[in-house]
């Protein structure tokens, strides 16, 4: 799958406020924002695409409203794809690992660095995560301080504390 030549941009409602999702033609999530940062993202990491508004596809948005009803595997379910996007390097490298973590479970920033490869890189592996094009799908919130405090995410702190407890984690 190589980078998508037009995405559709939706906005769907939920229990943390609305979402701003991108998709490409196919259905497969690409971008996904809590406030109005989507656009901003999709020109960094699909600078070619076409972007448009339309409609969120019935099983992403179907997976979604499943996620915030109770369905904490539900997240599992959502297709999506960073094929093609700009990024590369350390950075993906962090964005497979966090693919990796489970619902229900943290991890800190150091020992996502350790598992992209680069021990010792806890503030890189926070950065590559700031910029985490499709967070809640991939699911930078369950990723926490060495303390298991809660630091760093996009959508604001407290819709991270909301979704860690949604999903029953444990700190790690």
């Amino acid at each position: 799958m190589s980078a998508p030549p037009a995405l559709t941009l939706s906005r769907i409602g939920s229990s943390i406020g609305p979402l701003a999702l991108a998709c490409d033609a196919t259905g497969v999530v690409r971008g996904l924002s809590f406030g109005d940062g989507l656009i901003k993202a999709m020109r960094r990491e699909y600078p070619g695409a076409v972007l448009a508004e339309g409609a969120a596809p019935e099983p992403v948005a179907g997976a979604l409203a499943a996620y915030f009803a109770g369905d904490r595997a539900a997240l599992e379910r959502v297709a999506w794809s960073l094929e093609g996007a700009a990024t590369a390097g350390f950075q993906r490298r962090v964005w497979a690992a966090l693919a990796k973590v489970p619902a229900g479970a943290t991890i800190s920033y150091g020992e996502m660095a350790k598992r992209a490869g680069e021990p010792g890189a806890a503030q890189a592996a926070g950065a590559a995560l700031n910029r985490n094009p499709i967070p809640l799908v991939l699911a930078c919130h369950r990723v926490v301080g060495a303390d298991g405090s809660l630091t760093g995410f996009g959508g604001g702190l407290e819709r991270k504390g909301w979704l860690l407890r949604h999903e029953g984690a444990l700190l790690l």
